[in-house]
């Protein structure tokens, strides 16, 4: 907890002053009221384009207004990290447990998988206050060989990071742009640099080997995964590396976690694979602050940790803020961005106006999370919490485990592991039973706490249920970029991954969720009710805007039309 006598904030944030674009923004609202006006008072003109140009226009007005409605008050939030130890010393600085979710290693090669997990195993902050979760969806023995190879080459690579401040910590990109590094006049720099090379290159080539001898290879640590298949396997969970000096300059814990997977039993996609790591990471290290990465998304500012703790830890964040959403950024973008991966609206536009209101939505990855928000605390709660609760009542709401129980206790009152008192192997027995699948029968697991179940948009879902809770989110835009990942690089990918946002997004709208449920009877403010509502409704926006563009050319085949004609005496009488 930040010291409460400190004069400085953490964090601050500035709000823009924008007049000339606010009125530019209510003139086109107006133009569109007033078309719609010429529709209702020349409605004897009715035809079947006349009506379909009626309702896109009315879609494109609602969807206008939520639109100023969210980008009004745009704010921008800005850090001080150099305060933060200022403020709390390093020992005082508490423990982050890492997720790293991945679902396919085809799709996901390991070795994205393994430059993700070094980027964040070299953050700039204490290791022994960090643990590195993964999460192997498909119970790939080829992921758990390439963390295993990565934990030997991250005991090299970390300290090289830390002793050289390198910027780029994923090895794949730092090799790529810094091939220049090599040529300064540092002569101690230039041999270590030559020196990661070779090993990260060897690392590779151990990782492209490694599937060709899987068949004879599943005994000692790889005997769990015999006879195992993507959708049929029980619960792994292995610690491929572990703190025990628990040194600040030492490697963070690296554990590696395959939840149980049966045939036609639900396993609610990536939130179910969330909350499983929830659970686990709950029993072992139950550190106070969660973060969430994809696979594909690896750390470019080695800071950022330090970012996100400035608004958690401040004397106002603290109290007020469930989580804090860092962009997601890609590099080796096509030019201009035809297929709009970048996301420059939401982020860019959209951002800094929710930035002004209760918060920005939670985007599934690069998010900072209060444990005890997830345990279903709302902002009302901060004192009493789920502690309120017998045993009994506790128990129907997080499962059977008692361990599990006394975590999630732990954790509602808000106190923290010391790092000496975390054994991580000991607590391994006990986590695979909360990594069943049937765990979570009976529970409130995915509709109390936890991630939320319901739609496969799993991330706005969560978040939309922390806002109504009365919790407020930070947008987190450091100067330098903090995630990176790799965007799609084809028209296909890219529309069939907008296709399975718009349609969890959809599920959202048409379902108890919805968020106009939230602003009635929770705490949802209501502009950012409005935000919401732009957001899942988002799906909607391509078959209105088709039907407008297709309606000239059926005019001109009908010899029909939608717009005034200038030959009508009406329309010539209202000029």
């Amino acid at each position: 907890m930040a010291n409460p006598n400190s004069v400085l904030p953490l964090y601050e944030k500035n709000w823009y002053k924008h007049n000339y674009k606010r009125v530019l923004d209510s003139i086109i609202l107006i133009l569109l009221l007033m078309l719609l006006g010429y529709r209702l008072i020349f409605v004897n003109n009715y035809s079947l384009p006349w009506f379909v140009a009626f309702m896109c226009e009315c879609w494109f007005t609602l969807g206008w207004i939520f639109t100023i409605s969210t980008q009004w008050n745009p704010a921008l939030v800005k850090t001080y990290p150099q305060r933060l130890l200022q403020s709390v010393s390093v020992e005082e600085l508490p423990a982050v447990d890492i997720f790293v979710t991945t679902a396919d290693d085809e799709l996901e090669p390991p070795i994205i998988t393994v430059n993700t997990v070094l980027s964040l195993l070299s953050l700039d902050y204490p290791s022994h206050k960090l643990s590195c979760y993964v999460s192997d969806d498909a119970c790939s023995p080829l992921i758990f060989y390439a963390l295993q190879q990565a934990s030997n080459f991250a005991k090299h690579w970390v300290p090289f990071c830390k002793k050289y401040n390198v910027q780029t910590r994923a090895p794949f990109r730092y090799f790529i742009d810094d091939n220049d590094e090599c040529m300064t006049n540092n002569e101690e720099f230039r041999q270590e640099w030559l020196q990661m090379k070779d090993m990260y290159e060897n690392l590779i080539r151990e990782i492209d080997v490694y599937p060709k001898s899987i068949p004879c290879l599943f005994e000692g640590e790889f005997a769990a995964f015999s006879n195992t298949t993507r959708t049929n396997h029980p619960a792994i969970i292995k610690v491929i590396w572990e703190n025990k000096e628990m040194v600040e300059d030492g490697l963070p814990h690296l554990i590696y976690l395959s939840r149980e997977k049966r045939p036609k039993q639900p396993h609610h996609f990536k939130a179910g694979a969330m909350n499983v790591l929830t659970r686990v990471s709950g029993l072992i290290t139950n550190a106070p602050f969660m973060l969430n990465v994809d696979c594909d998304m690896f750390v470019n500012n080695p800071k950022i940790a330090q970012h996100a703790m400035c608004i958690l830890l401040d004397s106002k964040g603290e109290k007020e803020v469930a989580f804090v959403q860092c962009p997601q950024q890609f590099y080796a973008t096509l030019k201009d961005d035809p297929f709009g991966n970048q996301l420059v609206i939401l982020y860019k536009y959209l951002g800094a106006g929710l930035a002004g209101l209760q918060g920005t939505f939670y985007c599934g990855t690069n998010c900072f999370h209060r444990r005890k928000v997830m345990y279903g605390l709302s902002s009302d709660d901060m004192e009493n919490g789920l502690n309120k609760l017998s045993d009994e009542e506790l128990k129907q709401i997080s499962g059977a485990s008692n361990e599990l129980r006394k975590s999630i206790v732990h954790a509602l009152k808000g106190k923290t592991n010391s790092p000496s008192d975390i054994n991580v192997k000991k607590g391994i027995e006990e986590a695979n039973q909360v990594a069943c699948y049937g765990y979570e029968y009976g529970t409130a697991w995915g509709k109390q706490i936890g991630w939320m179940y319901g739609s496969i948009a799993e991330d706005v879902l969560t978040g939309l249920k922390m806002h109504e809770k009365g919790w407020r989110s930070e947008f987190c835009t450091p100067d330098l970029v903090a995630f990176t990942g790799c965007a799609p690089s084809d028209n296909i990918t890219s529309m069939s991954q907008q296709k399975r946002w718009a349609t969890g997004l959809l599920e959202v709208f048409f379902s108890k969720h919805c968020p106009i449920f939230g602003t009635i009877f929770a705490k949802l403010s209501f502009r950012e009710f409005l935000a919401y509502m732009w957001i899942i409704n988002w799906g909607f926006n391509p078959f209105a805007q088709v039907c407008y563009s297709c309606l000239i050319a059926y005019c001109i085949i009908t010899n029909s039309y939608f717009l005034p004609k200038v030959s009508s005496e009406k329309y010539t009488h209202i000029y």
